[in-house]
């Protein structure tokens, strides 16, 4: 990181303290600074070499603003955003009810001189990346604002992709996109000059084309136009790559080259309306689509089946999903039978606890290929890897890095997956690369897919348990999981 990067960041992050003393979170200062950090932009832009048209109405512009100070400063800027959240097209969504949430006009007046200071057109999309995503990631962590239900971790954002590999003038979807994570992600593989030397016509491509989104939380919807404004995806005036709104509710008739996704944890889809009686009321959510192999209000089953509809007949999905994904009766069975069927269902990452904002999480990575129709199936084998068991993770004291997902990695064997190498076998028991064939899935109760072989050492070695604070570690997400299928349970019987 250049010694440029760490200033500005360190600045970004020492305006943390007063405004969380001041009652702004790190959400809506998130928010502020893209506003403020789009208006400087947009200012740059007009300015030579560019000579840019931007768009920004007369009277709205940075020059018009960063000089003010005081009661006029804050007047000036509330104007601002009212009028910019009234124009057409990108522009218009990005700035949408927007609203001032800085009220100390000292706080402002400092965050506005900070980003006067720089050039932030000449300064490379990692920098603002590297501010964008430490806020984002702050702003998970702060989970009385519930930002943790679009945050992945981003090593396992860029393993994923890492195993996929996106190639150019193909296309990638997020259905469910929040702040644009793994768009970003593919975009900074594809224009990484080591994997890529991209011509004209593919670096065009990737700015207008390449990418789609979906996201159905408005201010999150506004963050993601943001960042990938601010990394150069998009442009005012052409297409809006993203759009607000439910992704399930239908077919969209767009085909993707790849999907990269982690849709939203939680089982259920619900409606909440008003009875006769003025009473709030919940009513399960049902797609009735007629591309869905079954009907479901399990919002995470239902994702899989939009995917599958979102791919070309070649098009290729990484999407985690939680545990019961891989084990639900029902629509789950039906489901995991018509993947394995239609789709090269080939590989299953079983992700460790402690890595996600929401407690209690038991989550996976499925990675499917597509297939033209046949009537031959066309999962024949399915490879495991065990990064669960026995591995002890936190947020805070010991973060998944990207280096703990190097030998999945090297297991998926990018280059040519149809040459793997197991690392399990009767000699090996540890081994946490294993293959079944579909024969023995399909041999399984409900079809389950979800498999473990590796001895739990905390259950099997008294002598060499874990640490006390990983055995407490595991024994609160455990509890937290059966709470959360117990609080669904619950929901479910009194909604009958």
């Amino acid at each position: 990181m250049s010694e440029q990067t760490t200033n500005i960041i360190s600045k970004v992050w020492g305006m943390c303290g007063p405004l969380r003393d001041d009652g702004v979170s790190y959400g809506d200062y998130l928010e502020q600074l893209t506003y403020l950090i789009f208006l400087k932009m947009s200012d740059e832009y007009v300015k030579p070499p560019y000579k840019r048209q931007t768009g920004i109405p007369a009277g709205c512009s940075w020059a018009d603003m960063c000089d003010l100070k005081g009661t006029e400063l804050e007047e000036k800027y509330k104007t601002i955003l009212e009028t910019l959240g009234e124009q057409g097209g990108t522009l218009g969504k990005i700035f949408k009810g927007a609203t001032n949430k800085i009220n100390n006009a000292a706080i402002l007046y400092r965050i506005v001189q900070m980003i006067d200071r720089e050039n932030w057109v000449s300064m490379s999309t990692d920098v603002k990346g590297e501010i964008y995503e430490g806020l984002l990631q702050k702003n998970a962590e702060d989970i009385k604002s519930g930002a943790g239900q679009y945050f992945t971790p981003r090593p396992l954002i860029q393993a994923m992709v890492e195993c996929v590999r996106p190639e150019p003038m193909k296309t990638i979807a997020d259905p469910c996109c929040g702040s644009g994570g793994f768009l970003l992600a593919a975009q900074s593989y594809l224009a990484d000059p080591q994997h890529y030397n991209l011509d004209r016509e593919a670096k065009e491509f990737l700015k207008k084309d390449a990418f789609r989104g979906w996201e159905i939380v408005p201010t999150t919807f506004k963050m993601s136009l943001m960042n990938l404004y601010l990394h150069n995806i998009g442009d005012l005036y052409g297409k809006v790559p993203i759009t607000l709104g439910d992704a399930l509710l239908t077919d969209p008739g767009e085909r993707f080259d790849y999907v990269l996704t982690n849709p939203p944890f939680g089982k259920k889809s619900a409606l909440t309306f008003t009875n006769e009686e003025g009473e709030q009321e919940e009513e399960d959510l049902v797609y009735n689509r007629q591309d869905f192999w079954t009907t479901s209000s399990n919002k995470q089953l239902n994702f899989i089946q939009h995917i599958n509809t979102l791919l070309k007949p070649t098009g290729k999905a990484a999407v985690v999903v939680p545990d019961n994904v891989l084990f639900e009766g029902g629509a789950g069975e039906t489901i995991r039978k018509k993947l394995l069927e239609t789709c090269d269902l080939h590989t299953i990452l079983r992700l460790p606890t402690g890595i996600f904002y929401k407690p209690g999480v038991k989550a996976n990575v499925i990675f499917f290929d597509k297939r033209p129709a046949s009537p031959e199936r066309q999962t024949k084998e399915i490879w495991f890897y065990d990064l669960r068991t026995n591995m002890h993770f936190t947020l805070k004291q010991h973060p998944m890095t990207f280096a703990d997902l190097q030998d999945f990695i090297q297991c998926y064997n990018p280059e040519n997956r149809f040459e793997r190498q197991e690392t399990w076998s009767e000699e090996n028991p540890e081994g946490r690369w294993r293959r079944f064939s579909v024969e023995d899935i399909l041999a399984r109760d409900k079809t389950s897919l979800d498999i473990f072989w590796i001895k739990d050492k905390s259950l099997a070695d008294l002598d060499n348990l874990p640490a006390p604070e990983e055995l407490a570690q595991d024994i609160m997400e455990n509890l937290q999981s059966a709470m959360n299928e117990f609080s669904e349970l619950l929901n479910a019987l009194q909604s009958k």
